[in-house]
């Protein structure tokens, strides 16, 4: 019999992925993993039963969070990844020729050594001696280092009531951050579900967020085909005065700055970052209006998806799946 991977998107909507093989599985102190093989999107990260990041268009959501602030600051020497746990974060950063140190902090290590064995494609990012592992709190880490970064990236878990990281989109972490960028410092977040119907959830919530603190923030999204929906990202800036990239100058960068050169990316370019840079009127117009600051007290969570299932549906397929809870 098939097995399937049903996942709630929201409330009266789910997804099923048909299974085609589950190639390795762990459960450490924090989460469950498995890579699996998922017949519409090929090799596949799942983490507690949902859907991380996939074969199919991983490099969509990756190149997205990363290159645009490496690209938009002059010279990024020192970078911080918060979270980031399969590599592929860090292997982007590790692209560019300019970058003399990233340090990369995820607290599940357990995560971290099943996929640096399983995600061949982030082997050298792990191997790299300009890659600084740590394995502790993401937010503790960056409260307590006494050196200051070019650019960093919040790859995180999404703001889920009850979740680890809600706490990372609020404005005391932002204010905290701020105070670890070097100037004309760069911070980009993944920001959640951003398509016509959820934008004003949660993504909306962390651009008004970060605008309390930061002279400038630099909105876009882009539809990532296995997450079934557009997805956002924000781009905060320490320096008012950056202006946005033309995509000439998008392309001219990627030339000179990244090793092996334009051609080693999978999708951004410069007229690709000015598509997801160019915002349907309903998105601006949510943006306009957004009041909402997140703090510790005050705050939005995206959908909380509950328990995720598998079952088995035709014949064919193989393997077995136990799909673990989401508080």
């Amino acid at each position: 019999m098939a097995k399937w991977i049903e996942e709630e998107l929201e409330d009266g909507l789910r997804g099923s992925y048909k299974i085609q093989k589950i190639l390795a599985s762990t459960t450490s102190k924090w989460q469950t993993v498995d890579v699996m093989d998922l017949e519409p999107f090929g090799r596949s990260l799942i983490i507690d039963g949902l859907l991380q990041s996939s074969e199919v268009d991983e490099f969509v959501y990756h190149e997205l969070l990363v290159h645009p602030a490496m690209l938009m600051h002059p010279n990024p020497k020192r970078v911080y990844i918060g979270g980031g746990g399969e590599g592929a974060t860090a292997r982007e950063v590790l692209r560019h020729k300019s970058v003399e140190k990233c340090v990369m902090v995820d607290i599940d290590e357990d995560v971290v050594a099943f996929c640096r064995e399983h995600l061949k494609e982030n082997a050298e990012a792990f191997a790299s001696p300009k890659l600084e592992l740590v394995i502790e709190d993401a937010k503790k880490v960056l409260e307590e280092a006494t050196e200051k970064f070019d650019v960093i990236i919040m790859d995180l878990d999404d703001p889920l009531e009850g979740g680890p990281c809600y706490q990372l989109y609020t404005k005391e972490f932002y204010e905290m951050c701020k105070t670890k960028l070097n100037p004309g410092g760069v911070l980009i977040t993944q920001a959640g579900q951003a398509g016509i119907k959820r934008h004003n959830i949660v993504w909306s919530a962390v651009h008004s967020t970060l605008r309390a603190v930061f002279p400038q923030v630099v909105p876009y999204t882009q539809a990532v085909y296995s997450f079934m929906d557009e997805w956002g990202w924000h781009l905060a800036l320490t320096d008012e005065s950056m202006k946005k990239l033309t995509p000439e100058e998008v392309d001219k960068r990627i030339s000179e700055r990244i090793v092996g050169g334009p051609d080693v990316l999978k999708f951004l370019d410069g007229e690709a970052l000015q598509g997801a840079l160019s915002l349907s009127k309903t998105h601006r117009q949510t943006l306009k209006n957004e009041t909402i600051v997140m703090t510790k007290g005050t705050h939005r969570f995206m959908h909380n998806t509950g328990l995720t299932v598998a079952e088995a549906q035709q014949q064919g397929g193989s393997g077995d799946f136990k799909p673990a809870a989401r508080a």
